[in-house]
C-alpha cells in the first residue's frame, strides 16, 4: 500500500485532533494507527472506536490512546502468505499494520488489494526488439507499448502484484533505459524491482545466470509481451500439488482438417473421421520452476526455456502442463496489437 504513512498518528494527539484527521481523509471505514515517538505500534483507532469512547463519557481533549484498540490485529513483516490473506478475508479484516521485530510499523497491508499472496519471485523477459511491430517499436520497447491506458508490461506487473508477488527482476536489453526510468525500483507500486541488463541476446532464461540470488524458492518466468488473465493462484497450487520441478502454461491450438481422415491397419480401413479437429497445447510463455533448476543454466550463454524443459525431462524430473482456461494473447504482430486494444476494455484481471 502506497502512502500508508498518512494513516499514522502520534499517541500525543487528542480525540478532537484525530476526528479532524479522519474527516480530512474523507474515506469510509478509515483506520488510523497510533504510534509512539519511535514509530512503534500502540493501537488502532476508527470513528467507531471514538463514538464508543464518547458514549462512555470520554472527553474530546483526552489523548487518543484512551479510546484506541490496543489489542489490534497486526502481522510481522515476512509472515504474510496465502493462508493469512484467506483468513483475513473470511474474518472481514480489510487493513492490517505490518510491523518489524521491534513492533515498528513498516507498511500497511490492504487485504482487498490482493487476490492472495503467492511466495514467488517473478522474472519478466523484456529484452526483445519487437521487430515485427515496427515502426511502433522504433523508439519504444515492445513491452512499453500502451494497451488501453498503460504499457503491456505494467498490465503484467499489476496483475502479478495482485497475487501478492513482491519481488521482481526485469530482464532488459533493447531500449531498456525506458523501462528502468518508468518503473524505477518499484517503490511507487509497493514492490521491489531489480534489472538484469543483457549485453547480448540470451534467450528466455539465459539472463537468469546473471542473478546472484532470488528471494523465493519458486520462480515465475513470464514473457513481458503477453496479455493474459491466467489464474496464477491455480497455476501455482497445481505446481505444488503435483510436486513438480517445472510447470509450463499452455494454450490450446486447434488444427481443422478439411477432409475425411482414414484410420488404417495396413491397407485395411478400420474407421474414418469426417473433417476432424485435432487439439495441441502450445507453449504460452509462462513458467514456474524450483529455484534449484537455475543451477543448470550456463553462465553468460543463450539459453531458452525449452532448453530447460528438455533438461528436466532428460534428468527424469517432473515437468507438467497447465492449460490456460482464460484469456491469452501474444502481442507479436500488428494485428495482435490491434486486437489487444479492442479486448482490453472487456478483460477482467
Amino acid at each position: 500500500m502506497s502512502n500508508w504513512q498518512k494513516y499514522l498518528i502520534r499517541d500525543t494527539l487528542t480525540i478532537r485532533q484525530t476526528l479532524t484527521i479522519i474527516n480530512d481523509l474523507g474515506e469510509n471505514n478509515a483506520v488510523l494507527f497510533v504510534v509512539d515517538s519511535n514509530n512503534r505500534l500502540l493501537g488502532t483507532v476508527t470513528d467507531g472506536d471514538i463514538r464508543r469512547g464518547l458514549i462512555a463519557d470520554a472527553q474530546l481533549e483526552q489523548d487518543i490512546l484512551s479510546v484506541a484498540n490496543k489489542r489490534c490485529r497486526k502481522v510481522v513483516q515476512g509472515d504474510i502468505d496465502e493462508q493469512f490473506v484467506r483468513k483475513c478475508k473470511i474474518d472481514g479484516v480489510q487493513t492490517i499494520p505490518v510491523v518489524n521485530a521491534d513492533q515498528q510499523i513498516v507498511s500497511v497491508f490492504k487485504v482487498n488489494d490482493f487476490k492472495t499472496f503467492l511466495p514467488l519471485h517473478a522474472i519478466l523477459m523484456a529484452g526483445g526488439k519487437g521487430e515485427r511491430l515496427l515502426p511502433l517499436t522504433k523508439s519504444v520497447p515492445k513491452p512499453m507499448l500502451k494497451v488501453g491506458e498503460k504499457p503491456i508490461l505494467e498490465h503484467n506487473i499489476d496483475q502479478l502484484k495482485s497475487y501478492g508477488i513482491q519481488n521482481f527482476h526485469i530482464s532488459i536489453n533493447y531500449l531498456g533505459h525506458i523501462i528502468q526510468e518508468y518503473f524505477s525500483n518499484g517503490s511507487s507500486k509497493g514492490i521491489s524491482i531489480e534489472y538484469i541488463s543483457e549485453i547480448m541476446p540470451m534467450g528466455t532464461l539465459g539472463s537468469l545466470s546473471l542473478v546472484d540470488q532470488f528471494a523465493k524458492e519458486d520462480l515465475l518466468v513470464m514473457n513481458s509481451d503477453l496479455l493474459t488473465n491466467i489464474d496464477l493462484a491455480d497455476f501455482y497450487n497445481e505446481f505444488r500439488a503435483q510436486d513438480a520441478d517445472m510447470a509450463v502454461a499452455t494454450v490450446p491450438y486447434h488444427v481443422d482438417l478439411p477432409y475425411a481422415i482414414l484410420e488404417l491397419e495396413g491397407a485395411k480401413v478400420t474407421a474414418f473421421k469426417e473433417k476432424p479437429r485435432y487439439t495441441y497445447f502450445a507453449n504460452a510463455g509462462i513458467y514456474l520452476f524450483k529455484r534449484s533448476l537455475t543451477d543448470v543454466i550456463p553462465k553468460n550463454s543463450f539459453y531458452n526455456a525449452t532448453d530447460l524443459m528438455e533438461q528436466v525431462i532428460r534428468d527424469n524430473k517432473k515437468l507438467i502442463n497447465y492449460p490456460i482456461l482464460g484469456y491469452w494473447l501474444d502481442i507479436g504482430k500488428p494485428e495482435d496489437f490491434a486486437r489487444a486494444q479492442k479486448d482490453i476494455s472487456h478483460l477482467t484481471f
